[in-house]
């Protein structure tokens, strides 16, 4: 089958939605599918482009494909490998990305993709498989399907036109209609659209979208290469910090809708903890903010975000795992980093409100309390830091659940199913309900 991906974000981004389109795009052409991605240069979650690529120029590149799951994208591989072609566009990054900046910088990549998305008929794909954000590139997947005679599949990891308004980048109301009908009139004319959590399917179907073109397809961890180290991390003694410290980690983007003032309030109310030691890690347009409040903590080590080699060494080096997130983000967004969380074997004191997916997710794998809420989220983090066996319980739920739940061949066989069975390739389901990929219970 030939498969066409497009989507702002790629390999290598080890972060976000660029990785795990990166990994599914793997795993598609490592089954044998004839594979094409159109995307742009890797700038997130840095907001910049690096050096070794340009965001003006047009760019393409041959990828040779491991032949197993979780093993490295691009890498030297024997001569017989098979190859990925991937198409880099043009794009506009801002430092900031707020508002009407961050819809430029979208609208960007939607443009300078558009040539290269018609070029592709002449390869005659089976289907055309857009991932969300960006919604600016949901048009020209179903005009280029159509122009095709191929499938349109739209993949959501965000709802980026809900997102825009509940967070405050817009805020006029006929722009909302109005991108909502826009919406609307698309969504329905998708022959699938997949989202990362029940919550969010459900959105879909209030959007809609009939139930029988609605698939749960969530993000996935690798659990062979995310497990619970027998020995401490090697980024203890790195960073100086005791065995016996309780370390609380945050790892990921540091963008607006984390919420994490929360992580320094916290911080700052628990700095009288000698034996608690909190870590940030990542990148984003929140980093210097969050650098220049932790100068005058003691208790705080601020890391970059770190190489996908040492991901498992730094997600080892939390006793708890920390996931802050704005209350009107808990159904408009997964927390991809979630899964690595929950393979890691570590319990997860995370913000949402009861009766969301976020909240439905950690139940059980950690503590939940209302967001914004510094005192609830201070002592959920010490009733953690005082309970070693609630600790290792917590951890090794959460251990399980990643790995009979959200392990990648659980996620990706099926959704590779899934795919032939809606381009006709293998016997179609006949069910009234959304589809759902089996065994799979969605964080």
């Amino acid at each position: 089958m030939r498969i066409l991906i497009h989507g702002i974000n790629f390999h290598p981004e080890a972060a976000g939605v660029g990785k795990y389109t990166g990994e599914m795009a793997n795993w598609l052409a490592a089954g044998g599918h004839e594979v094409r991605v159109v995307t742009a240069p890797p700038h997130f979650p840095q907001w910049r482009v690096p050096l070794e690529y340009c965001a003006w120029r047009y760019d393409r590149q041959q990828l040779r494909v491991p032949a197993m799951p979780g093993a490295v994208l691009g890498a030297p591989l024997p001569s017989e490998a098979r190859t990925m072609e991937v198409f880099r566009c043009p794009i506009w990054v801002p430092k900031s990305p707020n508002g009407l900046k961050r819809l430029l910088h979208l609208a960007s990549f939607a443009l300078s993709s558009l040539p290269v998305i018609l070029l592709q008929m002449r390869w005659h794909p089976d289907l055309v498989l857009s991932v969300e954000p960006t919604f600016f590139c949901a048009p020209q997947a179903l005009l280029a399907a159509q122009w095709f005679g191929a499938k349109a599949w739209l993949h959501i990891q965000d709802f980026e036109v809900d997102a825009a308004f509940e967070f405050g980048d817009l805020a006029n109301s006929r722009g909302l209609d109005l991108a909502l009908a826009i919406e609307y009139w698309l969504l329905r004319r998708f022959d699938r659209v997949s989202a990362i959590s029940q919550e969010m399917v459900g959105r879909l179907k209030r959007k809609g979208v009939d139930a029988s073109r609605c698939v749960l397809f969530p993000n996935w961890v690798d659990a062979k290469i995310i497990f619970p180290f027998p020995h401490p991390s090697s980024f203890r003694s790195e960073l100086g910090i005791a065995e016996d410290t309780i370390v609380a980690l945050y790892s990921g983007s540091m963008g607006k809708k984390q919420g994490l003032d929360l992580l320094l309030d916290a911080a700052r109310q628990l700095s009288h903890r000698s034996d608690l030691r909190f870590v940030f890690c990542g990148e984003g347009p929140y980093r210097q903010f969050i650098f220049e409040k932790c100068q005058a903590l003691s208790n705080v080590t601020l890391l970059l975000l770190q190489p996908s080699e040492r991901l498992n060494d730094l997600l080892n080096l939390a006793d708890i795992h920390l996931l802050p997130q704005r209350a009107d983000a808990a159904d408009l967004v997964m927390p991809s980093k979630l899964t690595g969380m929950l393979a890691s074997g570590r319990p997860v004191v995370a913000t949402a409100h009861p009766g969301t997916q976020l909240a439905a997710a950690v139940q059980g794998l950690g503590i939940v309390v209302p967001p914004g809420d510094t005192d609830a989220f201070a002592a959920a983090i010490l009733t953690l830091a005082a309970d070693k066996d609630l600790r290792v319980s917590q951890g090794q739920q959460a251990r399980r659940y990643a790995v009979t739940h959200l392990d990648t061949p659980v996620i990706l066989d099926r959704f590779e199913r899934t795919l032939l069975e809606v381009c006709g390739i293998c016997e179609a389901r006949n069910e009234d309900e959304p589809v759902q990929i089996e065994g799979v219970a969605a964080p």
